[in-house]
């Protein structure tokens, strides 16, 4: 069997790079090609660094010419990644925190989605995994990570750093939590403008002895607002991820979600999306799966937008009830819950290594490997 190089093109031409219109020969993704015999190398160059999409070019190279032209034939890819420089984009805003090393903000474009319930998991899963996590609850109105994390009755200390007075924040699960929910009462409303909802949060940022971290991550109110607008105006934000469930109603809000996080006056990295409440699976029927809110929305987003797919979280039970009684499902012994936060988490994790490997850090930092996923550390 000889391969030749025009066969080689027209199954080139039935596929395009992920984000892209055209397909990889009109886009100019086809650098060149080689063949000999029953071989076949192809040349890539993208616009992008995503390793995602890298992944995703060279299958959908292999599956064309496997279907196009000789499903025997032996494909060798290589990616050449090759980004416009851009001049401003991306760029860290807001003073930088000292020790912490990466600040996470998790987003929703409506309410009812789980955020706040997926934020808990990640940031417990982050803990079992060895890393240093703290927890900021910038939903000033609807506080909720205190119920979660069983410390409702608790209240951060004052401590003294360097002569200043610091709050401490309460640990619960090996996570540093702080909340408006611990200076108010359950039953009491907080009925503030912006500018006084931004003053709190930056309190509780600037005036709290966080200590080494290498994650904060921030529970961020449900839309897009001055709250929003407040934390990436006064942290260096590295990235965000966005929660949604299946449905269309909330995967328009998600859209708006990632839209406001790249726009160029604010340019943080969206990390990726995190589809929640994807499916559910009946105890007595554990091989089944219902698609209650429509099946696979929002990584079919993540790829409409260019955008990576985080992970799929089931509709279980078990997760609202160990939300409301304080113990995070993620704790729970090694189940398909835990099993699916896990893979959420060494996602994310995965991401912000790209991340800061491709775009300007938060500071300066290096990457190691420990316990089978990525930890981020000083230089």
């Amino acid at each position: 069997m000889h391969l030749k190089k025009e066969d080689i093109y027209k199954a080139l031409e039935t596929i395009s790079v992920a984000g892209e219109g055209q397909n990889m020969v009109e886009s100019g993704a086809v650098q060149n090609i080689v063949t000999f015999a029953d071989e076949v190398i192809v040349d890539l160059k993208l616009s992008t660094p995503a390793l995602h999409i890298k992944k995703r070019a060279e299958v959908d190279v292999m599956k064309a010419i496997h279907e196009h032209v000789y499903e025997k034939a032996k494909v060798k890819v290589n990616v050449k990644v090759d980004a416009p420089k851009k001049k401003s984009v991306n760029e860290i805003k807001g003073k930088p925190i000292p020790g912490i090393q990466n600040i996470i903000a998790v987003a929703s474009g409506k309410g009812g989605v789980g955020k706040s319930t997926v934020t808990a998991n990640l940031a417990v899963s982050l803990s079992k995994m060895g890393f240093k996590v703290g927890l900021l609850d910038a939903d000033i109105y609807g506080p909720s990570i205190p119920t979660m994390f069983d410390v409702e009755n608790e209240k951060p200390l004052s401590v003294k750093v360097d002569g200043k007075s610091k709050m401490k924040p309460v640990e619960s699960y090996g996570v540093k939590v702080l909340s408006i929910g611990f200076f108010t009462k359950p039953s009491q409303a907080v009925i503030w403008r912006g500018p006084m909802a931004g003053k709190a949060l930056n309190q509780m940022i600037f005036d709290a002895n966080w200590g080494k971290l290498d994650f904060l991550l921030v529970d961020l109110p449900p839309g897009t607002g001055d709250i929003h607008l407040s934390i990436m105006q006064s942290m260096p934000i590295t990235g965000a991820v966005i929660v949604s469930t299946p449905q269309n109603v909330a995967l328009a809000d998600a859209r708006k979600g990632v839209a406001m996080f790249q726009q160029e006056s604010i340019n943080v990295p969206v990390l990726g999306i995190v589809e929640n409440m994807a499916y559910f699976t009946p105890e007595e029927l554990p091989d089944n799966k219902y698609y209650i809110f429509g099946e696979a929305g929002a990584r079919r987003l993540s790829e409409d937008i260019n955008v990576p797919f985080l992970g799929e979280i089931p509709l279980v039970q078990s997760i609202r009830e160990s939300g409301d009684v304080g113990r995070p499902a993620a704790l729970q012994e090694s189940t398909p819950i835990v099993e699916a936060f896990n893979e959420l988490t060494k996602n994310v994790v995965q991401e912000v290594v790209d991340r800061n490997e491709n775009l300007p850090p938060t500071e300066a930092i290096k990457i190691t490997t420990m316990a089978g996923c990525s930890a981020v550390k000083n230089k």
